[in-house]
């Protein structure tokens, strides 16, 4: 059977309701998998209403309880958030306190096997901050966890995330590059790919910098005698045109904004996250919530299409699309 994959619809006043049903909508992902939502049925139906959009919804308690029937999505809403707390554009603590149970119940899920691949829609952090459970969020990332970015041919990963550009060149260790080599070398290998090639970029210009001489070098070199097919450092400049033409499956990246730009640059809409590190299949797509626009029917859903596109494949087998 098609694996289940279930989507967290994100922060149910902004635009995650809406890249999600236009994403079901167009069909795609019912034709590889077993599409399940966690959220509010309610914010879905005042979306679905203000963006004139022809899908149908209902709601179920628990996973046993989805039918998954032609034309019928199933959304497991558990809590019931009151309508009136849904206002387009506008942070609520109520709406945070949802987000946050409908994120731990995806986790519960994807580490019990009750579903073979979740996704987060985009969630706001001023709603998450006026919960006072900031940390309950970031917790739900735990250490030993990296976000691959997929955009066509471009898969890249940092070795650190929101990290200060003055206290980037600390984090760019030995021990930093070999661990992520590893994990990526390993979790690229589950995904279908038999012998990864990985790409490592410098950190420096031209990678002719101290840290890419004595960090970067020496964590490459002490990869490939593990066996990891590891390249680099190779200059900041050109490895993510490398990637694109194929000569490399994956780079590794010295900090958040040096992949991300090029992430962004080569093919913003139908880019997504894929979570590596954790024992079950988890993505999320590269924008925010986008209060401004939300309950509009603007809202691009080609990224929220190919997380779900991606997760069917990699949860069933098949490997990147």
């Amino acid at each position: 059977m098609s694996p289940i994959v279930a989507t967290v619809i994100g922060d149910p006043c902004g635009v995650g309701p809406e890249v999600v049903l236009k994403a079901l909508a167009s069909g795609q992902p019912l034709a590889m998998s077993r599409p399940l939502l966690i959220g509010s049925l309610a914010a879905l139906e005042k979306t679905r209403a203000a963006c004139g959009l022809d899908i149908t919804l209902r709601a179920v308690s628990d996973v046993a309880a989805a039918r998954f029937e032609a034309g019928v999505i199933d959304v497991l809403d558990d809590i019931r958030l009151d309508p009136a707390e849904i206002v387009f554009g506008r942070a609520s603590a109520a709406c945070g306190e949802a987000v946050l149970h409908w994120l731990q119940t995806a986790e519960r899920l994807g580490r019990t096997g009750a579903v073979h691949a979740s996704i987060m829609a985009p969630v706001d952090s001023t709603a998450i901050r006026l919960t006072g459970k900031l940390k309950e969020l970031d917790d739900l990332q735990p250490a030993g966890t990296w976000l691959l970015r997929v955009s066509g041919a471009l898969r890249v990963v940092p070795i650190a995330e929101h990290v200060l550009m003055r206290d980037v060149p600390a984090t760019v260790t030995q021990d930093h590059v070999l661990t992520l080599l590893r994990v990526l070398n390993d979790t690229l290998k589950r995904f279908g790919l038999a012998q990864p090639r990985i790409a490592v970029a410098g950190l420096n210009p031209h990678a002719m910098g101290p840290e890419d001489r004595e960090q970067i070098a020496p964590a490459v070199e002490h990869a490939r005698a593990e066996g990891i097919v590891a390249t680099g450092p190779v200059s900041p400049d050109a490895v993510f045109r490398q990637c694109l033409e194929g000569r490399h499956d994956a780079v590794v990246s010295m900090y958040h904004d040096q992949g991300q730009i090029a992430v962004k640059t080569a093919v913003f809409e139908g880019a997504c996250s894929v979570y590596i590190g954790l024992p079950y299949v988890h993505l999320s797509i590269p924008h925010g919530s986008a209060y401004d626009i939300a309950g509009k029917g603007v809202a691009q859903h080609k990224s929220m299409l190919a997380a779900m596109l991606t997760a069917a494949a990699l949860a069933g087998g098949r490997g990147f699309l």
